[in-house]
């Protein structure tokens, strides 16, 4: 699947781009922008297209086959899956509805930009209905179903626009989503989840195709159309994968943590530049040059290292994520120190460059 969807990335990403350009569908420099001349926008087109069109025919073939015979053709270990997949049919079309719906809303946005307040309202909307209505919530040692719900509805929130925010410098967005979701789908294929597998490796092969066009000097951008459906789609798969076994020792409850490892640089970047601009009277969702890429660059480097820099940070804190399930509890301490001190490497070495900056 994910192959399939490299492939129809880079053949659908051109035509789109050729198209977005024919109507003017662009991106043109100005206010806080870095890129100098104007890009087409339309990447979130060919992201939504193949992740969501899959699984919404895929969804229903299923359900058809459940009235009726299963095809020769579909492998005996798919045919096991089918009456789990059939059960969640309701929920997975309240998923392809509710990325559909912020897929429009990043449309909007990216022909005529919408308030913050509009998006933030909508992007509310959709994680209730996700969270209470499809049961896409947190539940590992959580007993009130209160707390997991609101919980859950946070963590949506809050990856939405971490991911949002990392639409900032060309690829940076695309290729911290590929790294991060390798990293889950890896906790979900160990843990023999069908559905989750499937649709992070469309969307880790859909956007692996686009990046061939959107690394530097991109050629087309997500707009908020591609980083809003990406943002949702993490924050949900994030969720739905099982990180640890009840059948393991002691649960390995500590397997919780590897959301909050995976996607530290983006949560990093996200509270860091919320910091900034409430701490200098500014709204924090109104648009700046504040993001850890941005303050990358201004410590000399070139943008393409400063997206390169930002990968490799993603990796070394998302790798020790990976073998959480391994280890002992003093194990698991140890990889979550490991990633703080490696976010307050960052933090110093940020503070203390633009503190030579201000003397300069």
């Amino acid at each position: 699947m994910g192959v399939g969807a490299f492939v129809a990335a880079a053949l659908l990403t051109p035509l789109v781009r050729r198209w977005a350009v024919g109507i003017g569908f662009v991106d043109r420099p100005g206010e806080h922008k870095t890129h100098k001349l104007p890009t087409s926008l339309g990447g979130g087109i060919v992201i939504f297209s193949l992740t969501m069109l899959p699984i919404a025919i895929g969804t229903t073939m299923v359900l058809l086959w459940q009235r009726g015979v299963v095809p020769d053709w579909v492998p005996e270990s798919l045919k096991i899956h089918l009456p789990g997949l059939a059960s969640r049919g309701r929920a997975i079309f309240l998923l392809v509805g509710s990325v559909a719906v912020l897929h429009a809303l990043g449309l909007v946005d990216d022909m005529r930009r919408l308030g913050p307040g509009v998006k933030l309202l909508v992007q509310m909307v959709v994680a209730f209905i996700l969270v209470v209505f499809a049961e896409i919530r947190f539940s590992f040692f959580i007993e009130s179903e209160l707390f997991a719900a609101a919980l859950s509805i946070l963590w949506l929130l809050v990856i939405i626009n971490a991911f949002n925010f990392l639409d900032n410098m060309d690829g940076l967005c695309t290729g911290i989503a590929i790294i991060s979701g390798t990293m889950i789908l890896a906790a979900a294929i160990s843990s023999g989840q069908v559905f989750v597998s499937g649709l992070l490796a469309l969307l880790i092969g859909s956007l692996a195709g686009f990046l061939l066009y959107n690394f530097a000097p991109a050629k087309i951008f997500l707009g908020d159309a591609g980083s809003l459906v990406v943002g949702l789609l993490m924050g949900v798969l994030s969720i739905r994968t099982t990180y640890y076994h009840e059948a393991n020792s002691a649960g390995q409850w500590y397997g919780a943590m590897v959301p909050l490892l995976v996607l530290a640089v983006p949560l990093y970047d996200f509270c860091s530049v919320m910091i900034i601009r409430l701490l200098s009277g500014k709204s924090p969702f109104v648009g700046d040059t504040q993001h850890f890429s941005h303050r990358l660059v201004r410590l000399g480097l070139s943008r393409r290292d400063a997206v390169l820099t930002i990968y490799i940070a993603t990796c070394c804190t998302g790798l020790g994520a990976t073998f959480l399930h391994q280890v002992s509890q003093p194990g698991a301490a140890v990889i979550l120190i490991q990633t703080i001190l490696i976010l307050l490497i960052i933090a110093i070495l940020e503070y203390h460059g633009q503190d030579e900056n201000s003397e300069l």
